[in-house]
């Protein structure tokens, strides 16, 4: 659980929610045809953006954002380190069977192990690095889809709101509904935009940053092995693709 996204999202919700308790209560901040128009319209909307599995899929990169899986780096780098000086001194078939952090770094050693030179192994692996990045974009693409049509379905709400009021200025029992839709859909469509999927987002966004920087650093380490380079060499050149306080910290753990 990232402990950031949790308390910032509980606490924006909850200082919103103070905000309207203090103002008089929840009940004046409920309307349900503001919802439908709001809510259910961008879920639709939404829906149509992307095909189904991918829309579906996007439910799924929203969970991560609260619980996302922590590259490692300090354990992919010794564990590097360890191989590449076993492959120094035994071979390369000496790495069969080793355990490895993770399914990319496993895939990218076997590709040595069977024979493929470094330049093979390194284009395979940046193409799935690609791929990645692809399926990364399409979930965070449903994603900025809410952020870009709930509000513009708060102002599709506004524009009803707006018509039924000017359309019953004679009845005064009329124009009170009628605005409360015209206002709260707005408010709604902001709730979700800046509140629920943008934040969002923006977290997913660095997530995939961070993975792809710790695949560029497996396959750096990969090309190290492939040269016959020393654990001390392959250390280096993996932690320098990473910031200078990045790298100074890691230098220190190990």
């Amino acid at each position: 659980m990232d402990i950031a996204t949790l308390i910032g999202f509980l606490g924006a919700i909850g200082m919103i929610i103070g905000a309207m308790i203090s103002a008089g209560g929840l009940g004046p901040f409920i309307d349900v045809p503001s919802i439908l128009i709001v809510f259910g319209g961008a879920f639709f909307a939404v829906m149509y953006t992307a095909p189904m599995g991918v829309f579906l899929g996007s439910f799924g990169a929203m969970a991560k954002a609260f619980m996302p899986k922590a590259p490692k780096m300090d354990l992919l780098i010794e564990t590097m380190v360890e191989l590449s000086n076993i492959a120094r001194k035994d071979g390369m078939m000496a790495l069969e069977g080793k355990d490895v952090p993770d399914k990319f770094l496993g895939k990218g050693l076997q590709m040595l192990i069977d024979g493929a030179d470094e330049q093979k192994m390194a284009k395979a692996m940046n193409m799935e690095i690609d791929a990645m990045k692809a399926r990364h974009a399409g979930n965070q693409g449903v994603i900025k889809a809410w952020v870009d049509i709930a509000p513009a379905m708060g102002m599709i709400g506004t524009l009803i709101g707006l018509v039924q009021m000017l359309g019953n200025m004679a009845d005064p029992k009329a124009i009170g509904p009628a605005m409360a839709v015209a206002l709260l859909t707005t408010l709604y469509g902001a709730f979700i935009a800046n509140v629920l999927f943008g934040p969002m987002n923006t977290k997913l966004e660095g997530y995939t940053a961070d993975e792809v920087v710790y695949r560029e650093m497996v396959i750096e380490g990969l090309r190290g092995i492939a040269k016959g380079e020393s654990g001390r060499n392959v250390q280096d050149n993996m932690v320098a693709i990473l910031p200078p306080k990045a790298q100074a910290k890691l230098l220190e753990a190990a």
